[in-house]
């Protein structure tokens, strides 16, 4: 009867140690369904070309990709363009999204379909959020100086584009993206989620270290708050052109693929 007694003592004491053990294991490693599809969505002065290097290396891994064409008008807009092809995916599906896009997949991102959000030195606000407050806490990006505001849309001039945001891209390759940046709404950068994705899904941040647009500093707050798994780029702002091998790896491994 005394060595049943200390048995059962004994796996007392070491039953909370486990769990606690499985939730540390939990915490630090996301669980993740495995993707069938992958949506892109564009930010700020752009279209959905600037994924263009992304998306053949997760074709090649047997994705289907869709990068959206966000409208830049409202964030209504461009939250119902996103949720237009998210409602096209056959199956689970990771969202993700570059600058600006990181408002609209934390907005679409609670859909039932979405397994995971990978954000790339993408916005990520709370829901509700004053987030150009909260962007104040940190130093602007020198890309800012250059927003051109004309008949309530923006467009970045000529010199900030080539230096601040597409800093780290090949020069041919700046002045091309230059030349089809999407004209975008004043307005949409002031505008509020009413949900906060991130809170409920699991999430990935490629942080660019070199980054004119966002300040790194800020984009390593905003992963830190979502607890998301995150890697750090030698890039700036267009990470997802300069370094698209390391941004489809980010995104390959938020799909369930085994890191290689």
């Amino acid at each position: 009867m005394t060595f049943w007694r200390s048995l059962f003592v004994a796996a007392s004491l070491l039953a909370p140690l486990s769990l606690a053990q499985v939730n540390l294991a939990h915490a630090q490693t996301p669980q993740t369904v495995k993707a069938t599809n992958v949506v892109l969505v564009h930010g700020a002065w752009a279209d959905g070309s600037s994924w263009s290097e992304v998306i053949p290396i997760l074709q090649a891994a047997g994705l289907h990709v869709t990068a959206v064409q966000n409208p830049l008008s409202s964030l209504a807009d461009s939250v119902d363009a996103t949720k237009r092809a998210l409602a096209e995916q056959d199956g689970p599906t990771v969202l993700v999204a570059h600058s600006w896009g990181g408002t609209v997949i934390s907005q679409v991102g609670t859909d039932p379909k979405v397994t995971g959000l990978v954000y790339v030195a993408a916005r990520a606000p709370d829901a509700n959020e004053d987030f150009v407050a909260l962007s104040k806490q940190f130093p602007a990006g020198p890309a800012r100086a250059g927003i051109v505001e004309r008949d309530g849309y923006t467009k970045l001039s000529e010199d900030a584009f080539l230096k601040y945001f597409a800093n780290g891209v090949k020069p041919e390759r700046a002045r091309e993206l230059y030349a089809v940046q999407w004209p975008t709404a004043a307005s949409i950068f002031a505008g509020r989620t009413t949900e906060a994705a991130w809170h409920s899904k699991p999430s990935w941040y490629a942080v660019s270290k070199n980054d004119g647009t966002i300040n790194p500093d800020f984009e390593r707050f905003l992963a830190k708050r979502m607890n998301a798994t995150t890697i750090e780029l030698d890039a700036g702002h267009l990470s997802l052109v300069s370094h698209p091998k390391e941004v489809a790896k980010l995104i390959l491994e938020a799909a369930g693929y085994p890191r290689s």
